[in-house]
């Protein structure tokens, strides 16, 4: 009985796994066909001619490389600064006393059911006035304010570790700044590597900023992606935006492959106490 049990969990496993990978599986299919096969009835489930000009002219038709450069600095900024950012507000919330750090720690929490587009034209029109848009230093901004889904994260993990380590280094002499990155930090790093796999991704596939704040020179490859491939008319050269995409996926699936193991263990132990 528990056997046949497993089957069926592994079973509707399988069936959700192939559901979920479906579009990349398109996707990853369309960047090998021709353009003429997208349009062919009926369908070409399978390209009949697969070729990888695609990706030659993906690399090719504006400077992906270029633009890639942006979105790894920018991405690679963001992420490092708000990981630091998010890890010792986390253990100030965590290890430290103060008055009304539990409502400032549940206001801060209620942040995040905020959608980012009621904050997007403020946010746009203060990075204005002060002179910064078509720079870096909004996302430089950003990193260091932290990230209230990261912040929990670290506060629940330093929260958790033993108080003998802190009254130790107390007792050796060490200050509240010195712990935290002599002892707390280093322990952290499932947490770490969750960070920056969750925060990388999300500048790494912002669109909306980029789009809002950056100049065609300086823009994103997510951005560029979107609009540059197109022919003299205007339209859409889907086979290579495909080739193009499968390309673009490539810096967070290698991030999330070198990093999984902590990723994989903080998802398991956030929730303890």
């Amino acid at each position: 009985m528990v056997l046949a049990r497993r089957k069926v969990v592994y079973m509707l496993l399988i069936a959700a796994l192939v559901l979920f990978l479906s579009p990349f599986g398109w996707l990853v299919i369309t960047a090998f066909k021709a353009q003429s096969e997208l349009r062919a009835v009926p369908i070409h489930w399978w390209p009949h001619h697969p070729t990888l000009d695609n990706f030659q002219q993906a690399l090719t038709l504006f400077d992906y490389l270029g633009y890639a450069r942006n979105s790894l600095t920018i991405a690679g900024l963001y992420s490092v600064l708000i990981t630091l950012a998010s890890a010792w507000a986390g253990y100030g919330f965590a290890r430290l006393n103060g008055p009304g750090k539990k409502l400032v720690f549940g206001l801060m929490l209620s942040t995040m059911m905020t959608p980012q587009i009621i904050t997007l034209i403020p946010t746009y029109l203060l990075f204005a006035k002060a002179d910064l848009v078509n720079t870096y230093i909004p996302w430089v901004l950003w990193g260091l304010a932290g990230a209230p889904y990261l912040i929990f994260l670290f506060r629940q993990f330093f929260t958790n570790m033993p108080k003998e380590l802190e009254e130790a280094a107390i007792i050796d002499g060490c200050g509240q700044i010195r712990i935290f990155w002599r002892i707390f930090l280093p322990q952290s790093w499932p947490v770490i590597a969750t960070s920056l796999i969750l925060s990388f991704s999300w500048s790494w596939g912002d669109y909306i900023a980029p789009a809002l704040l950056l100049d065609d020179d300086r823009t994103t490859l997510s951005v560029k992606i979107a609009t540059g491939y197109v022919n003299e008319h205007g339209t859409g050269l889907y086979t290579l935006i495909a080739a193009g995409s499968v390309m673009y996926i490539v810096p967070v699936l290698a991030l999330f492959l070198i990093l999984q193991r902590g990723f994989i263990t903080s998802s398991a132990t956030s929730g303890l106490k």
